[in-house]
This record gives C-alpha cells, sequence and structure tokens, in this order.
C-alpha cells in the first residue's frame, strides 16, 4: 500500500523534495469564496453568518452566542467517565503549559533601564472543528493555552456543539460558545457581529475554507498558523516492532482522507513488513475508507542506508510529528532539524500527544514546523519593550544618538535628543 523508494534509487531524491513542498497547499481555489463570505459577515454581521450556517450545515441556530447557564448545565450533563478523563488530560495540559509562562524582564546598564513587559491579549477565539469528527481534545489543547497566559475572554467557536465539546470547554476556562464553524465564524469574530465583539487572537485547526479565512483576516486579528492535513514520520530501526510502527501511521491516515503517514527505515524487510502491517490493520478499522484513502494516496516510505541518511530525510520532510522508533532516540535526535513534536522511543505513541501527555496538539503542519512552533502559551501574550534614561545616560548618549539621526536626515529625531541634553 505504501509507496516505497530506497535511497540511492530512481525517485527517491524527486519524491523527498516534492514531499518537503507539501504545505505549498493552492487557497486559490477556495479565496473568492471565502472572500465573500467575509465581506458579507463584515457588512451584514449576525444575519449573515446565520445564512451561510443554513446554507452549508443545514440548519439555522435559534441563537448564536450560546446562554452561558444554559451550556454549562448541558456540559455538566456529560457522562461522568467521559467527564473524569477530560478533567485528568485537562490537567496534564494545564501543568505542561504552566512552565511556558514568561515574566518579562528589566535590567539596568549606566543609567539606563531596559526591560520587556509581557501582557496577555484580551479576547481569544479558538475553532474546533465540526466535520468528519468532533475533538473535545482540541478544545483542550486551544483553550487551556489561553487561561493559563491570563486571557479573559476566550471564545469556543464550533458548529453544533456536543455535551462532550461543552464539557471541554468548562475543563478548558472558556467563558462563551459561539455556534458556528467554517469562514463565517472566523470572520465573525474577527471583524465582530451584533452578537459576539472581536477577539485579537484566532487559533486551531479546520477545513480549506477555515484555513483559507485565517489567513485573509490576518492583520485584523493575528493567527497561530495555517494548518493544513495532518501527518505523521516514523523513523524506524529494524528494532522497531512493523504493527506499531504502522499503528502509529494509521492514528494519522485516519484523520483525513489527504493526511500524510509517512515512514522512513533502514532495510527493505522492515518496510515491507510495516507494508504488510498497514493491510492487517486496515481490515478492521472503523474509519477503514478514511485511513486507506490517505495511506494510497499519501502514503510513503523511504529505505535509507544509515541513521545519518535517516535525520537528512526527517530533516527535509520537517513533519508536524516526528516518531523516533529507535535504539537510540536522543542521538537520532541530534541529527534532526525541524519537527514539530517529537516523540522520543519505542515505547512513546504519537497518541499520547494528541489526548494527555501535555504538550498542545494544534502543530505547524506542511512543512511550517522549519519557521513555526506549537501552539503555546506563548501564543496568546504580547511584548513591550520599556525604556528608561536617567538625565546622566541621555547626556553620555547624547553624541551617538544625534550622529545616527543625521546620518538617516531625520532632524526632528537628532533635535529631540539635543533638547534633552541642553536641559
Amino acid at each position: 500500500m505504501l509507496t516505497i523508494y530506497e535511497q540511492g534509487q530512481p525517485g527517491y531524491e524527486d519524491t523527498l523534495a516534492s514531499l518537503s513542498r507539501r504545505g505549498d497547499e493552492d487557497l486559490a481555489r477556495v479565496e473568492p469564496d471565502v472572500r465573500a463570505i467575509l465581506d458579507a459577515v463584515r457588512q451584514r454581521g449576525d444575519e449573515a453568518v446565520l445564512e451561510y450556517t443554513e446554507r452549508f450545515d443545514r440548519r439555522r441556530p435559534t441563537c448564536l452566542v450560546l446562554n452561558r447557564e444554559a451550556w454549562l448545565k448541558e456540559a455538566r450533563a456529560v457522562d461522568p467517565d467521559t467527564r473524569e478523563a477530560l478533567a485528568a488530560a485537562g490537567e496534564r495540559i494545564r501543568r505542561y503549559h504552566e512552565h511556558q509562562r514568561d515574566a518579562g524582564f528589566r535590567y539596568q546598564e549606566d543609567g539606563i533601564e531596559l526591560g520587556q513587559r509581557v501582557k496577555p491579549v484580551a479576547a481569544a477565539a479558538v475553532y474546533a472543528p465540526g466535520g468528519k469528527a468532533r475533538y473535545p481534545s482540541t478544545v483542550l489543547m486551544t483553550a487551556i493555552p489561553a487561561t493559563v497566559a491570563g486571557v479573559e475572554r476566550i471564545v469556543l467557536i464550533t458548529p453544533n456543539p456536543t455535551s462532550e465539546i461543552l464539557a471541554a470547554a468548562e475543563i478548558a476556562g472558556v467563558t462563551e460558545v459561539v455556534d458556528a464553524g467554517g469562514a463565517q465564524a472566523i470572520a465573525a469574530v474577527a471583524y465582530g457581529t451584533e452578537s459576539i465583539p472581536r477577539v485579537d487572537k484566532v487559533v486551531g485547526p479546520g477545513n480549506i475554507y477555515v484555513a483559507c479565512a485565517k489567513r485573509l483576516v490576518f492583520g485584523v486579528v493575528d493567527i497561530d498558523s495555517i494548518a493544513g492535513p495532518s501527518e505523521i514520520l516514523v523513523v524506524a530501526d529494524d528494532g522497531a516492532d512493523p504493527e506499531i510502527v504502522a499503528a502509529d501511521l494509521l492514528s494519522q491516515a485516519e484523520h483525513d482522507e489527504a493526511a500524510y503517514p509517512l515512514a522512513v527505515v533502514l532495510s527493505r524487510t522492515q518496510a515491507e513488513a510495516v507494508d504488510a502491517a498497514l493491510g492487517r490493520q486496515l481490515a478492521s478499522l472503523p474509519r477503514k475508507a478514511i485511513a486507506e484513502q490517505s495511506v494510497r494516496n499519501n502514503g510513503y516510505c523511504f529505505i535509507v542506508h544509515d541513521l545519518e541518511e535517516a535525520g537528512r530525510a526527517a530533516t527535509a520532510l520537517a513533519a508536524e510529528h516526528l516518531s523516533l522508533s529507535v535504539a537510540d532516540s536522543e542521538a537520532m535526535l541530534t541529527r534532526i532539524g525541524a519537527a514539530g513534536a517529537i516523540f522520543l522511543g519505542y515505547h512513546t505513541p504519537e497518541a499520547a500527544g494528541d489526548y494527555a501527555a501535555g504538550p498542545s496538539h494544534v502543530l505547524p503542519t506542511g512543512g511550517a514546523v522549519r519557521f513555526a512552533s506549537p501552539l503555546g502559551v506563548y501564543d496568546f501574550v504580547v511584548r513591550s519593550s520599556l525604556i528608561r534614561y536617567s538625565q546622566a545616560a541621555i547626556t553620555r548618549q547624547a553624541d551617538l544618538l544625534e550622529r545616527l539621526a543625521r546620518l538617516e536626515g531625520l532632524e526632528a529625531h537628532a533635535r529631540a535628543v539635543a533638547l534633552r541634553r541642553s536641559k
């Protein structure tokens, strides 16, 4: 089922290079439609959001912003075992993200005080998809970092939320729930409507329309990233269990037909064993149709001659999820550049990262890990530079500042310094 290429043979380098550009997804085909949706919501507010929700979801919510008492009551009616599991995951996610808090800093040198102030944004929206599957875990993974950052207003946008989604929202610290999805929901929180005040940041994964909408509203609000299909790269030596490698690949393949299950192995024997295990496991997988299409369309296995080449291949692919299923995962880690979440050793399933390990599972895709990071507390804060000069300090530095200002032809800058020195 996997498409297999071996180092040094035809197709290996070209396919590796092609996959390294998988993030060049063409949003152009949906951009005209998304622009129309954004413009309609900006001009007509709630009514446009309701109209598009009725068109795309075949339903018209009675109200866009759910009554807080009502949704909390539904959240608390969820099955106790479900709530316990969500709460346990939420606590682990919270503990991890508390380590990301940044208190800022201040220091002094020669009468000049410098520093950085770190403050949370006032309001953030977190998106939870409502298409092929529901993900209460995504609510936890997006809203909890915002809560830890100190964001006061956290808006969950999700279409027709279930009791499980609402339970996760309560546990995560969500303050408002908007019953809408798609590009129209992104527009609502970015521009604001009669019932939905605008936010400062929008985060979370969604379909191509959501991704395009986030890109187009960037600048009006901040965003985390433009998410594409999920992906996993498993680097496996011959000591890795082929059944477990296959299971890890399918854990992402079952998300979406467009997902990328990728592997790098050290022998043809291992490649063929993993391929055979995929076929066996797919036969009984509930989401077989989705996972099988993902494997057939985007499943690749690269056979390499040594761990150095495995590291080069993994760095080129720059995967969202990277599983290092090798005997010495720490040594392997030193050979790899970019990756989103890295799962070290034979006993660490990618699924742990999806649910309860602690780090947010909202990660850059399509190779964007080369320049972007997992969602975290740092996504929900803004930083201000602090600068204070004493009279003696500005006098000492005046010549330098005036010289630099006049070098650039900005006399008013120079005079703003000179006047302080003279007084």
